[in-house]
Order: structure tokens, then sequence, then C-alpha cells
């Protein structure tokens, strides 16, 4: 574990050394838990969901359904339109 030394602002704001935001791949607008008990502060990265199937993964399944029961892409667009008429 690496140890730094660091200030509050004014305005209540603690910088996060360089080096730990490198080695903790913090970057900006990243969101933190905050824990506190008497004169310790805990702050804890929320860590952003990693999404496990890109969008190719996910539609193939249903293009190839499509077009195992006939649809084009011209029924799609018709039906797109139909439901935006509706």
């Amino acid at each position: 574990m690496q140890v730094e030394l660091t200030r509050i602002s004014e305005k209540g704001q603690v910088v996060i050394p360089s080096s730990l935001r490198k080695e903790m791949k913090i970057v900006t607008s990243d969101k933190f838990l905050v824990f506190g008990e008497g004169t310790t502060i805990i702050l804890k990265k929320i860590e952003k969901p990693a999404f496990k199937k890109s969008f190719d993964e996910i539609a193939k399944p249903i293009q190839k359904a499509a077009r195992q029961v006939g649809l084009t892409r011209q029924d799609l667009q018709k039906a797109i339109r139909d439901a935006r008429n509706a």
C-alpha cells in the first residue's frame, strides 16, 4: 500500500496525489463512497459496471432469428413507420 500526504482546501476538497490516481486509474468524474468514523475517513472508488457483452454480441442472435423467419430491412422500416404513426 502506498502512503501519501495531502491537505483539505478551504472548499473542503481533498487532492488525491497523482501517483495514487495513476496507480488506481482514477479519472475526472469518478465517484467514491466516503466512510467516516472518529478521526478516520476512507474513500472507496465506485467501479463503473463493465458491459459483459457488446452490442454486436447481443444483436447477432436477434439478427439470426429475424433472418430465419424471413424478415427484411424493409419489413423492419415499415414496422417502425407504422408504430410511429399509430
